[in-house]
């Protein structure tokens, strides 16, 4: 049974099925098709350049695929009713710097539809070692990490059913890289469904129940990273996703 509210565990979290795309003659995205599954934590690994931000753009109906179709929770990614369920964290998190900490967490519950509970945004916060006294300051007074775990924290208090993250340790320190895996866990433990890219191949040994490899635009890989070393007769996940992006006959195409 899925929890209150949520998508029920049967229908897959996300599906991309055959999606192409080019910008000019270069292949962002060849026929790519995954499967993601309710309720599970998934990784998607890949150099920069291998097709991880225009996967995600297609996902958000950013960019339009030449071709394919993508599905969350079974509705077409073309809708805008699809994106409901979903919180998005960019690599890039640039909230607006004349907000404070609160404009900030408000403005983005009041555009998921959710109410502000001051408990809530204690715990969250606290997650995340992220000091209640950012609420009254100016986003253009923190730090790196500071802003990162803003976003995080509004992600995380909207309590949706997808969580995007793309890149979340991005400039957290080695005590918030620790609070930001317990609270993944949490939220992994309450049935939602957590799709994040990360160079941080570790993190996701760590946190993902599945990852896939892409490369070039093409998936190469996907299974559990304990799959992907046996795979390719390696002892660590960094050896294995290297044999794997050299592996010509890898495709699965």
């Amino acid at each position: 049974m899925s929890p209150p509210g949520m998508p029920a565990s049967e229908t897959p979290a996300l599906r991309f099925d055959r999606v192409s795309k080019r910008y000019g003659r270069t292949d962002a995205l060849r026929e790519f098709s995954l499967k993601i599954e309710t309720g599970e934590t998934f990784g998607l690994v890949g150099m920069n350049g291998a097709g991880k931000t225009t996967l995600l753009k297609c996902l958000l109906d950013f960019c339009h695929a030449d071709s394919g179709s993508i599905e969350l929770f079974g509705v077409s990614h073309r809708l805008t009713s699809a994106r409901a369920p979903l919180a998005f964290l960019p690599e890039r998190f640039n909230p607006p710097f004349y907000l404070k900490g609160e404009d900030f967490v408000r403005y983005m519950l009041q555009l998921h539809g959710v109410g502000y509970h001051p408990a809530d945004v204690e715990k969250t916060f606290a997650d995340l070692d992220l000091d209640l006294s950012a609420l009254g300051k100016p986003v253009r007074a923190f730090s790196k990490g500071m802003t990162q775990k803003l976003g995080l924290a509004a992600c995380f208090i909207a309590r949706k059913p997808l969580y995007l993250l793309d890149e979340p340790t991005s400039g957290l320190d080695p005590k918030a890289r620790a609070r930001l895996k317990q609270k993944l866990h949490e939220v992994h433990a309450d049935g939602r469904t957590i799709f994040l890219t990360s160079h941080a191949l570790a993190d996701v040994e760590e946190l993902c129940d599945r990852m896939a490899v892409i490369h070039r635009g093409e998936l190469r890989f996907a299974g559990t990273p304990g799959e992907l070393r046996a795979q390719y007769g390696s002892s660590t996940l960094e050896q294995a996703f290297l044999t794997c992006i050299e592996d010509e006959t890898a495709s699965t195409l």
